[in-house]
């Protein structure tokens, strides 16, 4: 943990990148944030090659910009190819990937489909690896209200969910991407387990969002049907610090000040 490494994160300015790349440089590693803004493309492997000399770390936390079926598929096995070639060819010792608790269990999804295909080009590629899937970040928690709102309702199933602050997730990886390569999978997730439709409900409730829940157990989520499994980890997840209430009276604070 003391040993100063370089570490490459991929998808360095989104929302977990920027707080993982802070994070990693305050444990006093040497971070380089890559995304295409910065000039390193893993779809084009423009600067991949450059980024990686030298790296010891390659944590992967892209996102593919859009989520239709073949787009998205395209995305995650261009970009995971050639990451995958261009950490070989570097001489990288651990390759950490962020992927989705369930995944295996949602592939009716194209989404999921094109997570589990990312997976396994990690598994094939020979490079030691962490794959790290979470749970649905608490950030995310308006974009599901707005994927399920018809009028002035949002209809939701009670489905189980146990999310997790996306600071948590940021910190979860730090320590693995300093850690040893486990050659399998982690689970991480937030401290509790509620319905999505309360969840959801105490969101719209903490920001002041007059939409009203409807709890429906015929509801799709992200148009896909969801039983209590669906989105909740298996035995022995890592579980994040910060509970869901907690983190919505910091999100409502700073939305009062930022109105």
């Amino acid at each position: 943990m003391n040993k100063r490494m370089k570490i490459v994160v991929i998808g360095g300015s989104g929302l977990i990148g920027t707080k993982l790349v802070c994070n990693l440089r305050q444990h006093g590693q040497e971070v380089v944030a890559a995304s295409p803004s910065s000039g390193v493309n893993p779809i084009t492997g423009e600067g991949l090659a450059k980024a990686l000399t030298g790296a010891q770390v390659a944590v992967d936390v892209s996102n593919a910009p859009s989520w239709e079926d073949k787009a998205v598929l395209e995305f995650f096995e261009t970009s995971g190819r050639n990451l995958l070639a261009a950490e070989a060819a570097a001489g990288v010792g651990h390759h950490v990937a962020l992927s989705v608790v369930g995944t295996d269990r949602l592939l009716a999804s194209g989404y999921f489909r094109a997570k589990m295909a990312q997976e396994n080009l990690i598994k094939a590629s020979g490079i030691p690896y962490t794959i790290v899937r979470a749970t649905q970040f608490f950030e995310f928690m308006g974009g599901i209200a707005q994927f399920s709102t018809v009028g002035q309702t949002v209809h939701l199933p009670p489905a189980l969910a146990q999310p997790i602050a996306g600071d948590d997730v940021a910190s979860a990886l730090a320590e693995i991407a300093l850690g040893t390569p486990v050659n399998g999978m982690v689970e991480i997730a937030g401290p509790e387990r509620a319905g999505l439709d309360e969840l959801v409900g105490r969101f719209l409730g903490a920001t002041k969002d007059p939409r009203e829940v409807i709890t429906d157990v015929d509801a799709r989520y992200y148009g896909l049907v969801v039983n209590d499994q669906s989105l909740t980890p298996g035995t022995n997840p890592r579980i994040g610090a910060t509970f869901f209430e907690d983190w919505l009276q910091r999100a409502a604070r700073s939305a009062s000040v930022s109105a």
